[in-house]
């Protein structure tokens, strides 16, 4: 069976102020050509179709135009909710939808209820784990404690005790939305830390045949089995050495995994660049990003007159601004968001009650800042879920 597996759409979203609809509608097509072009038989998406659970209208109405091109190809195709869809309103018509061949799946109860297709080698059963936020469906898996890998290991169980009273030889492809250890992430993904942990190891997925994973934007082989597709298209400039592809898998009888990757259009590179004000305006080397998207770091130790201006002069699709003077270490001046980059929620606050006290937290007060933090989150999910 020969499966798309792609991730990832964030239908809606912008960079840096450029709507990216069109780049997005590109896409679609592209999507569909591939379809054909290659005879592939299931499409599998990775959830995060949509970059907020109320998307605006001209999203929804890609997304509709999608659907609608996908079930015309008769090409079965299994969709799961990212922890940016509202989950509901993504399986809203379900049922009805599937009759055409598109199965969405967003409810973390019917984990273990497979998607059943069939080719001439016989059946391969699809499991969609959608987005599961630890504190919304710690009960469903009936754990402990809330965790991401606490609740896809549940998930997964239900997953290989469904393959297990199927018949022998039957294939199985799960799609999960989350942060599996040994994946790079870039500045684009929405942070989901729980408990001071984010990943979860890929052994939780053992057991089946391919895993297509969503999440991280970038397109990545964890092992030969467990796949990132990334996202189609860039979302910041930390994707500046991305290449945008989806892959095409091959699940032969046995469950022997091949698995191609097959560029996406993309309507600009991305480039970043780093000097002072005058070295950027200046260098040769730098002609070759004129029509790039670009992202300018300065380096002047005093802010330049009109830089935006006369950086668009040479660079007319200049999107960022950064400055980050070179400086020493030590040089008080140096700024309080420099300070704090790369550090998570948790290490900002502890850093806070050492900065205040003196001291930094012991234990005890580690877990009472993480249990916080973690509420906090929370709320945030249930947030978006009422929204």
């Amino acid at each position: 069976m020969r499966l798309l597996h792609t991730s990832d759409w964030h239908l809606g979203r912008s960079f840096h102020r450029v709507g990216m609809l069109g780049a997005q509608a590109d896409f679609i097509g592209h999507l569909v050509a591939t379809v054909r072009e290659y005879a592939v038989d299931a499409v599998v998406v990775s959830g995060d179709v949509y970059d907020r659970a109320v998307p605006p209208l001209a999203a929804v109405e890609l997304f509709d135009d999608a659907l609608h091109r996908l079930a015309g190809l008769g090409v079965p195709t299994v969709m799961i909710s990212g922890n940016h869809d509202s989950a509901r309103r993504l399986g809203v018509g379900a049922g009805l939808i599937g009759r055409a061949g598109i199965h969405l799946r967003t409810d973390p109860a019917a984990s273990g209820t497979p998607v059943m297709l069939s080719d001439a080698h016989g059946e391969v059963a699809f499991y969609g784990l959608p987005y599961l936020e630890p504190a919304l469906v710690k009960d469903e898996f009936e754990v402990e404690k809330a965790g991401h890998e606490a609740v896809l290991a549940a998930a997964m169980d239900r997953v290989r005790a469904d393959l297990a009273a199927r018949p022998r030889g039957t294939r199985s492809v799960v799609l999960a939305h989350a942060f599996v250890t040994g994946g790079a992430p870039s500045d684009s993904e929405r942070d989901i830390t729980v408990g001071g942990v984010a990943a979860v190891p890929a052994g939780v997925f053992d057991g089946v045949d391919y895993v297509a994973l969503g999440h991280l934007h970038g397109c990545q082989t964890l092992t030969e089995r467990v796949r990132y597709s990334g996202s189609p298209l860039p979302y910041s400039f930390s994707e500046a050495d991305h290449r945008k592809s989806m892959w095409l898998v091959d699940l032969d009888a046995d469950g022997t995994v091949t698995a191609e990757r097959l560029d996406c259009p993309v309507p600009r590179a991305l480039a970043r660049i780093r000097g002072t004000l005058e070295e950027l305006l200046a260098d040769p080397a730098l002609a070759r990003h004129r029509e790039a998207w670009v992202e300018a770091t300065l380096t002047d130790p005093v802010r330049p007159a009109d830089p935006m201006a006369r950086l668009t002069e040479r660079f007319p699709h200049t999107l960022s601004l950064v400055f980050a003077p070179e400086r020493a270490p030590d040089d008080p001046s140096v700024s309080y968001a420099r300070r704090l980059a790369g550090r998570d929620d948790q290490q900002i606050a502890e850093d806070f009650v050492a900065h205040v006290r003196g001291t930094g937290p012991d234990e005890h007060e580690r877990a009472v800042l993480r249990d916080t933090v973690d509420a906090v989150r929370a709320a945030e999910a249930v947030n978006e879920v009422a929204r």
